[in-house]
C-alpha cells in the first residue's frame, strides 16, 4: 500500500482489510475508519530474531501492526520523511529511522561486520549508530525518518559513493558498504565522524542522505 506524501513531515497511508502495516510506536498522528494498532513484540516477519537483533542494538521498541480499513497519517518528533519503492530488491536502514512499512515486506536484521568486516564493526562503536542494521526485502513502500532532507545519490558500477556514516540512512540494491579512514589513528583521537571516517558504497543500488548529522 503506496504512502501519500502530506507534507516533507506528514505521510498517509491507505489499510484495507487482509492488509497490515507496521510502524514505529509513537507514529501515528491521525486516523479515519476502523483502523487498529497492536504490539508486536516479534518484530515483524522478521520474528524472533529480527527483534533480537534490535535488542542488542539497543533498539527494543516494539513496532505496531496497524490493520483494518480506514487511512492513517503517520509522523514522529518533526523529523522529514522519505518514502522509497522498493520492488523486490533489499532496503538496509537503521531500525531506529523506520516510521512505517508495508506488511508484505520480508523483515531481516544484518550484522554491519558481514559486508564491512572489522571497519563495519568500528562503524557501530565511534558513530553510535548500531552494529545491527534492518533489512526490508520484497515489493512494497517503506517510509524512513531523517535530518533536515533526504537526497538519493545513485551507485553505480566503478563510481563508489563516500558518504559521512552519521549522514547516512539507508541504501539499496546490489550495493556492498565498507568503512575507511581519511586520517591516521593518532589523528583519529577525538573524532567520530566527519572527515575521519567515511563509508564507502560500491555496485549498483542507491544511497539516501541525510542533511544533518544528528541521530535520531
Amino acid at each position: 500500500m503506496p504512502f501519500r506524501e502530506i507534507n516533507s513531515k506528514m505521510v498517509e497511508a491507505q489499510v484495507v482489510p487482509g492488509q497490515r502495516m507496521f510502524s514505529q510506536r509513537g507514529a501515528m498522528l491521525a486516523y479515519r475508519g476502523d483502523v487498529t494498532f497492536t504490539p508486536n513484540i516479534a518484530g515483524g516477519q522478521g520474528g524472533v530474531m529480527s527483534m533480537i537483533g534490535r535488542r542488542v542494538a539497543g533498539e527494543a521498541t516494539p513496532l505496531m501492526t496497524v490493520e483494518g480499513n480506514g487511512t492513517v497519517m503517520f509522523g514522529h518528533g518533526g523529523h522529514h520523511i522519505q518514502v522509497i519503492q522498493l520492488t523486490g530488491d533489499t532496503l538496509y536502514v537503521e531500525a531506529d529511522r523506520l516510521l512505517a512499512f508495508d506488511g508484505s515486506l520480508e523483515q531481516g536484521t544484518m550484522f554491519m561486520g558481514a559486508q564491512g568486516g572489522v571497519m563495519g564493526m568500528v562503524r557501530g562503536q565511534v558513530t553510535g549508530q548500531g552494529l545491527f542494521t534492518t533489512t526490508l526485502k520484497g515489493h512494497g513502500a517503506v517510509a524512513v525518518m531523517a535530518h533536515g532532507g533526504v537526497i538519493e545519490l545513485p551507485v553505480t558500477p566503478g563510481r563508489a559513493v563516500h558518504v559521512d556514516p552519521q549522514a547516512y540512512v539507508a541504501h539499496h540494491g546490489d550495493v556492498r558498504n565498507k568503512l575507511s579512514t581519511a586520517l591516521g589513528w593518532r589523528d583519529m583521537v577525538g573524532r567520530g565522524s566527519g572527515e575521519a571516517f567515511q563509508l564507502e558504497l560500491s555496485g549498483s543500488g542507491a544511497v539516501y542522505v541525510q542533511a544533518s548529522e544528528e541521530k535520531l
